[in-house]
């Protein structure tokens, strides 16, 4: 009613305006903007991706439609529709105090007259989005000067020290040598020193670094340094064993691309390297790398709905978890905050992001074989060996009892079967069925074999095929597929009549035969549809039918057993039992040999193929499709692009090429932060996978990217940034604190000490594990169960006692999604629903009950206490309890701990004082 009235006086006023003056944009316009407007699209707030206080920013329209205004065309304005709608819940501005007549009247005059919006007229300057520290080249860092020139041992030194003086602070003093190892140690390999490499460093340590460069070596050797860092990788890019999401079924073979991950490290992969493997492995003979691009929660085509909305919406959500895999782990930047609009904070487009979609749009979450060569070289080795070991059940037949004979022959099976007769010259043969175990019969091949153990039926040979009727499908179950030479339930006839039907080969000429072999499936794959009575009937020259072999001599038959029964030489003469002897023992080998054959190692690292042609999305809605969008790099940071026809694999080698240009700013940057924050606890940027507008500065600006430049120069070499980081003086620092350093620098990100902070979770498992002598230190493979299931909706049972395989480390846990394990998921562990930039380090009442009172606990304790009485070869209490501090705690107990820890474990047993240090922040923390 509003809108009618508002028109009727437009109509009234219009004519009289039209004579008047043009209309000016800031004499006119603006002061209607200003008033109604600014308020919700200004400069402070821009409500649905409008700001109109700038002509460029206000030309563009909002997240819900396109061009606010066009020019010269009132009708398709969307800015005259919303100022003068009668729907009060879209007329904007909204509430009770709409434009008058008049202003609605301007603004239609305005549109009408091209909408001129002078040049250089607005109230306010875009900001350039650009202008960011880390959208920046990396500075030439110069290595400042500092006062204190005896404590830097390195160039990182004095960048922090600058720090330092210049809030007037001085770091700490060093720690003691005992606590930097044990530092080191927990920190490169999540696993405690043992006494024995305390007491060959402490020898060794003196004025000089030598001991230090030596122990750091070596931990950068070990595997166990590997196992450490892939964590906090997989942290990163969201590692589970689940596809998440309600239904979390299992993934049973993600685990390749953990095991990657963790030889990566060990074996120093070039970074750039690391990179570009985890984008386009499947180029780089490195298929399980590719394992990085589908880490993430999933709904796979069996879990979502039929309807085509469901799986385009489904799809757009696969495609979007690979996007922000990428750039959040590699850039850090949010590039998935501009799906449905433009990035609020980031020079990101909602064309950016689908173009960055076009890089990946012909991935598919799935399995893929890890080394398709060898693959194709198995199958094609086990398709032979399969013809030999038809050839010997051909052989074997020969010693199968005769049908009707007063020998019980084998029960029927799914697999193979061979009726076995007085021979008997016939040209046809029919093979009538009576009963099934299930649904219509169904035979994968039939084969009728001469004297000679020739296959007469094939249809090469000349034999034809009849039957009561089949019920075919396209390119299956047809009644060609019968006698063609080829098993397999995808090559069998099938009747069209339940639990009954006939089939007939006639042969190219009459011949002598003496056995017919059939099966339902000798694949093995299938076990139902199998004839369990039947008969089989020759012709004689003038057409008359006789039985030569039925069911009913067979054993009963078993519904259980779909494999053939044992063989047995019972009733045969000595020289044909030593014949089938020999041929069945040369049967088991091809077996085995085909059973390991069929073992094709497999990863859960993506199918690739023909990329979905991507769309420009309104509001991210794939029903709103609009403009057809070719893979290109983010804008504001490259002009890399391709053709929108441009072949898969090329698209994602270009976005590895741009992601690992050392040009780019940002690449370099995010990975020596997370390095840092490795070490220290925190990175230099606080927010690690965020280096964009709405992420924290960076405590060092120039260390950083000194630090990104040296990495770069070391060949993206990530053990050496490690090395360059813990030989620093910074990292040797104790954890003394300085009331008046924590009154300037409360949080230590100036780092006047080093920052002490708990052990994560797997740090605390493991080393307890080790402590107590029952780590298994065995490496890769499918994962060990914490829970009574590995995928499901539902119903995991934590497992509280754990042997064998679930000794090994905790990395090589299967990881559930959504489900933290009992005891350590307490202690902050990912549940791998989304990427953890950082751990948080929370104290809660249920990390202190998990690990005091923890079958878990007990039982390592207990282990930890027989561990020392093994090796202390004494009954005296006070050797046991100094080995216990010695092993737990890598020091020598004070006397008073010992006389305090004598009467405990005389009266409760040394477990009790093993149980106890597990549970001191001592053990728990990094010193």
């Amino acid at each position: 009613m509003k809108r009618a009235l508002a028109l009727v006086v437009l109509a009234i006023i219009l004519p009289s305006l039209a004579a008047a003056e043009v209309v000016d944009f800031v004499r006119d316009v603006r002061p209607i903007f200003e008033k109604h407007c600014y308020s919700c699209h200004g400069e402070s707030k821009q409500k649905s991706g409008l700001r109109l206080d700038i002509k460029s920013e206000a030309f563009k329209g909002g997240d819900g439609y396109g061009e606010l205004v066009v020019p010269g065309d009132v009708d398709d304005s969307p800015l005259i529709e919303l100022v003068s709608s009668d729907d009060e819940d879209s007329r904007m501005p909204p509430g009770d105090h709409p434009l008058s007549p008049a202003e609605i009247a301007t603004l239609t005059r305005w549109v009408e007259q091209n909408a001129v919006w002078p040049d250089g007229v607005d109230l306010a300057v875009l900001e350039d989005r650009l202008d960011h520290w880390s959208f920046k080249p990396l500075a030439k860092a110069i290595v400042p000067d500092v006062k204190n020139k005896a404590w830097p041992r390195s160039d990182v030194d004095r960048f922090v020290l600058a720090r330092l003086e210049s809030e007037g602070l001085i770091p700490a003093p060093p720690a003691d040598p005992r606590i930097w190892l044990r530092r080191v140690t927990l920190d490169l390999t999540g696993l405690p020193p043992t006494p024995e490499d305390v007491d060959a460093f402490l020898q060794a340590v003196g004025d000089d670094d030598t001991a230090y460069e030596a122990v750091v070596d070596r931990l950068l050797q070990s595997p166990r340094y590997g196992e450490r860092w892939a964590q906090h990788w997989l942290d990163v890019v969201r590692y589970a064993d689940t596809h998440g999401f309600e239904v979390n079924t299992e993934r049973p073979n993600a685990w390749p691309y953990r095991d990657y991950v963790i030889d990566a490290f060990n074996n120093d992969t070039p970074y750039d390297q690391f990179i570009r493997e985890q984008i386009v492995g499947d180029a780089l003979d490195q298929n399980a790398a590719t394992g990085f691009l589908i880490t993430a929660s999933v709904l796979l085509p069996g879990q979502i709905g039929k309807d085509e909305p469901s799986k385009r919406l489904a799809r757009q959500d696969s495609i979007d978890e690979i996007v922000v895999n990428i750039t959040q782990t590699f850039l850090g930047l949010s590039v998935g905050c501009a799906r449905c609009h433009d990035h609020k904070f980031d020079p990101i487009s909602l064309h950016d992001y689908y173009a960055m979609q076009a890089f990946v749009a012909g991935v598919e979450y799935a399995d893929r074989e890890l080394d398709p060569a060898e693959a194709k070289s198995r199958r094609s080795e086990s398709a032979k060996l399969k013809q030999q070991l038809t050839d010997l059940d051909h052989q074997l037949a020969r010693f199968t009892p005769l049908a009707g004979s007063a020998a019980e022959r084998p029960a029927i099976n799914a697999r193979l079967n061979t009726d076995r007769f007085a021979p008997v010259r016939t040209k046809r043969v029919r093979f009538t069925i009576h009963a099934t175990n299930k649904l219509e019969p169904c035979i994968d091949e039939l084969e009728i074999f001469d004297t000679a153990g020739n296959n007469l039926a094939l249809d090469n040979r000349g034999a034809t095929v009849t039957s009561s009727g089949n019920k075919t499908q396209k390119n299956r179950h047809e009644l060609r597929f019968l006698n063609d030479g080829r098993y397999g339930n995808s090559r069998s006839w099938m009747s069209n009549q339940t639990g009954k039907g006939w089939v007939e080969i006639e042969l190219a000429e009459a011949a002598e035969i003496e056995r017919v072999a059939w099966g339902r499936d000798r694949e093995g794959k299938f076990a139902d549809r199998l004839a369990t009575e039947y008969t089989i009937e020759v012709a004689d020259e003038n057409g008359a039918w006789t039985t030569v072999a039925d069911a009913s001599d067979r054993a009963p038959f078993d519904a259980g057993k779909s494999k053939p029964a044992a063989f047995s030489t019972e009733g045969l003469a000595a020289d044909e039992a030593a014949q089938a002897t020999k041929l069945h023992h040369r049967r088991t080998e091809l077996e085995k040999r085909i059973a390991s054959l069929a073992e094709i190692p497999l990863a859960f690292a993506g199918k690739f193929r023909t990329p979905d042609a991507i769309h420009l999305l309104r509001r991210g809605d794939p029903e709103q499709p609009e403009d057809l969008v070719p893979p290109a790099v983010l804008a504001s940071f490259g002009s890399v692009s391709l053709p929108v026809d441009s072949p898969e694999q090329q698209r994602r080698a270009v976005l590895a090429d741009w992601i690992t240009d050392p040009a780019n700013p940002l690449t370099a940057r995010v990975m020596v932060n997370r390095i840092w924050q490795g070490h220290f606890g925190m990175g230099i940027v606080e927010t690690a996978s965020d280096f964009g507008r709405m992420g924290t500065k960076p405590t060092h600006p120039e260390l950083l990217d000194w630090m990104a430049r040296q990495f770069i120069d070391s060949g993206w070499s990530v053990k050496q940034m490690h090395r360059t980081i813990v030989l620093s003086a910074t990292y040797r620092q104790s954890t003394q604190f300085d009331e008046d350093a924590f009154a300037t620098d409360a949080d230590g990100r100036l780092l006047w000490r080093f920052p002490t902070r708990r052990l994560d979770a797997e740090t605390i498992r493991d080393s307890m594990l080790m402590t107590g002598g029952r780590l298994d230190f065995k490496m890769g493979g499918r994962g060990f169960n914490l829970f009574n299931q590995r995928g499901g909706l539902s119903g995991f049972t934590p497992v509280e006692s754990f042997s064998g395989d679930g000794l090994r480390r905790m990395i090589y846990a299967h990881k559930v999604r959504r489900e933290r394990d009992a005891v350590f998921g307490a202690f902050d562990c990912p549940d791998g629903g989304q990427s953890t930039a950082r751990r948080i380090e929370s104290t809660t009442p249920i990390q202190a009950l998990n690990l005091f009172n923890s079958r878990f606990t007990l039982e390592q304790s207990e282990a930890f206490a027989m561990r020392v009485k093994s090796e202390s070869n004494a009954d005296d209490l006070e050797p046991q309890i100094r080995r216990v501090y010695q092993i737990a705690l890598n020091r020598e107990p004070a006397a008073e701990e010992v006389s305090d820890a004598i009467p405990v474990v005389r009266d409760y047993g040394l477990q009790s004082l093993c149980r106890a240090l597990f549970n001191s922040n001592e053990f728990l923390f990094l010193p």
